[in-house]
């Protein structure tokens, strides 16, 4: 992957020599780099559009001194600044984060080829041409799920190498993060949105220069110096999702949270997770997890989907394991899963499985909460 051309780019917003700019993909897999107007926001280096996992994406306006701030805290976190891999698409925050950071350190980037889609091969080879002693790169759960399932020593050895390996924009499972740590993998897992430049919150606890606090109804609230100015050509949403209390501005995230004594954060999910089907609160994380400790299972996504019956009825796509001879081990169809999760989890069970090879993802590595929606809403109603 060519990522100059978007390096360049980055470097003269940066330095206000040159305009705002889009990332995006090409038809090769080389970034394409587009000039963008935003009229009324003053420093804007990037525009990076929002997952669109849950609707319509927005235009973030991210600036030079919000990038900057991100950057530091983030060094500041990984106690130094290194040479990065770029393993992630450049048309989200976490990929851009990536060229970012390297231009206010002064490090080369490396990118890997992402023409193929992401294998262990094509990460192992782009991580060897890294020659920086502090290395560092960011990745999504799925991402490290496939490196830590290859078999390749070279994968592993690799892997060890980073002094710090970011890992956002979907939750971690605690059986993947235990795996990780087992195999002597620097791991740090963050929390973050398009919004606040990508991850501010590093292992449960927010980077320097970031506030962090939970609204009455549990609400994630997130400020400080790395919010983005707001969104392009949205007056409306951005009023809506950026507040100013208390002479404060804070980005309230659709997510909600705990906070321990040590003010550490849980994130339990999202704040429309509520599932209610026959009067009955049910909620789709708590949901998800059980299912996925189900042997077979490797991944689980629950939504709740229109029901005469039940206003909403609880539905899961199920990303289901394979045996060693490369059949499912779920060879059962939809069916047979409800009939086993009703006996087990009874009011909780989803009343439609739809199993499936994979999950449904964003090329962010994000679960396509809408796609997978749509397919069992699909599947409900045919029944």
């Amino acid at each position: 992957m060519n990522i100059e051309p978007a390096l360049k780019a980055l470097a003269a917003a940066l330095h206000g020599e040159g305009p705002a700019v889009e990332l995006s993909a090409g038809p090769d897999g080389d970034p394409v780099v587009t000039p963008v107007r935003t009229p009324g926001f003053e420093d804007a280096v990037v525009v990076v559009r929002t997952s669109g996992s849950t609707g319509a994406p927005k235009a973030t306006v991210l600036t030079v001194d919000a990038l900057a701030a991100s950057s530091m805290a983030t060094a500041f976190a990984l106690k130094g600044e290194g040479q990065w891999l770029l393993a992630l698409p450049l048309q989200y925050v976490a990929g851009v984060q990536v060229l970012v950071r390297s231009l206010f350190a002064g490090t080369r980037p490396w990118a890997m080829d992402l023409s193929g889609g992401f294998t262990a091969d094509a990460f192992t080879a782009a991580a060897l041409e890294l020659t920086d002693k502090i290395r560092f790169t960011s990745l999504v759960p799925t991402q490290l799920q496939r490196l830590l399932a290859d078999p390749s020593a070279d994968t592993l050895a690799v892997l060890r190498r980073f002094n710090g390996i970011l890992l956002g924009g979907a939750p971690a499972s605690a059986e993947l993060l235990e795996t990780a740590r087992e195999a002597g993998l620097r791991v740090v897992t963050t929390y973050g949105a398009a919004e606040t430049c990508g991850g501010c919150v590093y292992d449960g606890y927010p980077l320097e220069g970031v506030a962090l606090r939970l609204a009455e109804d549990g609400r994630i609230h997130l400020g400080g110096a790395t919010l983005a100015a707001g969104y392009l050509d949205a007056p409306g949403p951005t009023a809506q999702a950026f507040v100013e209390e208390d002479g404060e501005r804070w980005y309230r995230t659709n997510d909600l949270g705990t906070l321990d004594a040590d003010g550490r954060l849980t994130v339990l999910g999202r704040a429309d997770d509520v599932i209610i089907t026959g009067g009955v609160k049910v909620s789709a994380t708590h949901v998800q997890a059980e299912l996925e400790k189900a042997d077979g299972v490797r991944a689980a996504f629950v939504a709740g989907v229109e029901s005469a019956k039940w206003g909403q009825a609880v539905a899961a796509y199920v990303a289901v394991a394979r045996t060693a001879s490369g059949t499912d081990s779920a060879a059962r169809d939809g069916a047979a899963w409800v009939e086993e999760w009703h006996r087990t989890l009874g009011l909780l069970a989803p009343k439609t499985v739809l199993p499936a090879g994979e999950l449904i993802m964003l090329p962010n590595g994000k679960p396509d909460r809408l796609a997978m929606i749509e397919r069992l809403n699909a599947l409900h109603q045919g029944k």
